[in-house]
């Protein structure tokens, strides 16, 4: 494993050994062991009593001579798959929403980042029960670049309907981690929400969160939160269309980067 820094697969675990392992495997909330190693490099594996389990852990590690630990996580998202838009059913709520849409995109049918503001910020302020500012221009951008599947630079219809599916589900969780309704969440419900959205990150990413979108007593309001999602949700389906052989690793020339980054 020596000097390897990449998520390891399966494999390695098939062809490598364990150094060293606790004596007793029991199901307790505390186990602790000492063990002697000669100097190298190591993985350590909590794991759980029961198989195909998961469970938070805190895991501490003391030794007598200076290390260099670092903490090796897993980077994913959850991709679930989207429900077909079913209009026989369409609820009272997606009517008034088509209607709306249809005012504001006039002619053409599509939307700009202006329109789409205009048209979320209507429907905000039906809902008096939630406390929070209105959505900004750069962060309706943000939802025109992530929806914009046709690279036009506006959001048909279907587009418009995926995003408001996606709003719906944000708002959601937001709301759930706003218990005071002050309109605003801490970095550290920041944290389980991002987690319970789907994407599984690292303590470093959750920190860049933070400092990116959090003001300064460290608060999140409901418009960065939105912007926040549509960033992650853009930049994971960006890798994934680069990430052809599924193997966690891509390679960007300097065109492709600035296309990639520019239009997020």
């Amino acid at each position: 494993m020596h000097g390897n820094k990449q998520h390891l697969q399966k494999d390695f675990f098939l062809y490598n050994a364990s150094k060293a392992r606790c004596k007793s495997y029991i199901n307790m909330r505390e186990v602790s062991e000492r063990i002697r190693l000669p100097p190298s490099e190591y993985v350590i594996i909590p794991s759980t009593y029961e198989p195909h389990e998961e469970g938070d852990f805190i895991l501490r590690v003391f030794s007598e001579k200076r290390n260099t630990s670092e903490e090796v996580e897993k980077i994913t998202v959850d991709r679930p798959s989207s429900p077909a838009a079913n209009k026989d059913n369409e609820t009272e709520e997606e009517k008034q929403f088509r209607n709306i849409y249809q005012q504001i995109a006039g002619d053409d049918m599509e939307i700009s980042a202006e329109e789409l503001m205009t048209v979320l910020n209507r429907v905000l302020n039906k809902h008096k029960d939630l406390k929070v500012e209105k959505f900004t221009l750069e962060s309706c951008r943000s939802m025109i670049a992530l929806m914009d599947t046709d690279g036009s630079g506006r959001l048909n219809l279907e587009e418009f309907q995926h995003l408001w599916k996606k709003i719906k589900h944000w708002q959601k969780i937001f709301a759930r981690y706003d218990a005071d309704v002050s309109g605003t969440i801490n970095s550290y419900e920041m944290r389980n929400a991002v987690n319970e959205a789907g994407f599984h990150l690292n303590n470093q990413l959750y920190d860049i969160i933070t400092m990116r979108y959090a003001d300064k007593h460290m608060n999140i309001d409901l418009d960065s939160f939105i912007c926040c999602f549509v960033r992650l949700e853009g930049m994971f389906r960006a890798f994934h269309a680069f990430d052809k052989d599924g193997d966690g690793i891509i390679k960007l020339n300097v065109l492709e980067w600035l296309q990639l980054t520019m239009y997020a």
